[in-house]
């Protein structure tokens, strides 16, 4: 019995002490505490630490309080925060070919998002970022459809001519305003209710849940339902972050996040069906629009392939998932 409590003295003395004492990670984002994104990652955080028996824990900070969309990411690429959330149109820098899903009417609809996320095209694009960045994607979350507000009704694209909108500064964004003749108008995310309310910009666009969270619809008479964007949110996790980690930990930690992800894929979507009423509800007037004239003015975009960030292979291949 001496022996085995000196053998595992000896041990003890040689692990370090940080393995002893846990690992506690940083994981930002600019969502509000009471949205599902949030909701989310304290999921996966709360899992994590479950499933590795307290050895790690995640301190997740919502809001910007780290940093914006593109401060977060230059905080993971430096290794001071150690996962983020972040739009897919903000990794054109890191790897252009995985915009392909937030740009316009690509994404036919939720079953199309579902589809793709599980398709192998997504494992590849995914990977290729990772062998760029260093960095690894970990799960992906429904966002939603894009709708444009207005304290106008927008029907057809002629109703969106020379109107400042307001857009997230990435370029996937600019290229629907611009094909319907409208101003796109970058500002951050935490700007927008101010300047729809000062009038520095006419419009704006996001999903409902969104502008519901963010209470668009008090500055915004009018929602125009013409879902020209299906977004996503990545949840990546610093390369130096896993490289620390066990290979069983990185399971661990990518089957949370995973469930985290779906949890909030689930309530978005739930959210989506239910919320035209509810702001109906509100005295705001919700539009349904045809989309088959926007889905034209956008359509020589992909015809001619010019500037875009993927390839027509990609492209093809993309259109085709889930059909």
């Amino acid at each position: 019995m001496k022996k085995i409590i000196l053998g595992i003295l000896v041990s003890l003395a040689i692990i370090p002490i940080s393995a002893l004492a846990g690992k506690t990670l940083k994981w930002g984002h600019v969502y509000e505490v009471k949205t599902p994104y949030h909701e989310s990652a304290l999921l996966a955080a709360k899992k994590f630490e479950q499933y590795t028996n307290g050895r790690y824990k995640i301190n997740v900070y919502p809001a910007s309080s780290l940093g914006k969309e593109s401060a977060l990411g230059e905080s993971l690429s430096l290794g001071t925060v150690d996962i983020i959330n972040t739009g897919v149109s903000f990794l054109k820098n890191s790897y252009a070919p995985l915009t392909i899903s937030d740009h316009p009417f690509v994404l036919r609809d939720f079953n199309h998002w579902k589809a793709y996320l599980n398709s192998d095209l997504f494992k590849e694009l995914a990977g290729e970022y990772t062998k760029i960045s260093g960095n690894q994607i970990l799960g992906m979350t429904y966002y939603g459809a894009r709708h444009v507000t207005s304290n106008f009704a927008v029907l057809k694209p002629s109703d969106m001519k020379n109107i400042k909108i307001r857009v997230p500064n990435a370029p996937t964004y600019l290229l629907f305003p611009r094909a319907v003749g409208a101003n796109p108008t970058p500002l951050a995310f935490s700007e927008v209710y101010l300047a729809l309310q000062q009038g520095v910009v006419d419009a704006q666009e996001n999903p409902l849940p969104t502008i519901k969270f963010k209470k668009f619809y008090e500055v915004q008479s009018h929602i125009n339902l013409t879902a020209h964007i299906t977004n996503s949110i990545v949840t990546i996790v610093s390369g130096s972050t896993l490289g620390a980690m066990s290979s069983e930990d990185k399971k661990l930690l990518s089957k949370a996040i995973k469930e985290g992800s779906a949890m909030a894929s689930l309530k978005i979507r739930t959210q989506e069906n239910n919320l035209a009423q509810w702001f109906r509800s509100k005295g705001v007037t919700v539009n349904i629009v045809d989309r088959k004239p926007f889905i034209a003015a956008v359509a020589p975009l992909y015809k001619s392939g010019k500037d875009l960030p993927f390839s027509s292979e990609i492209y093809n291949r993309f259109i085709k998932i889930g059909l």
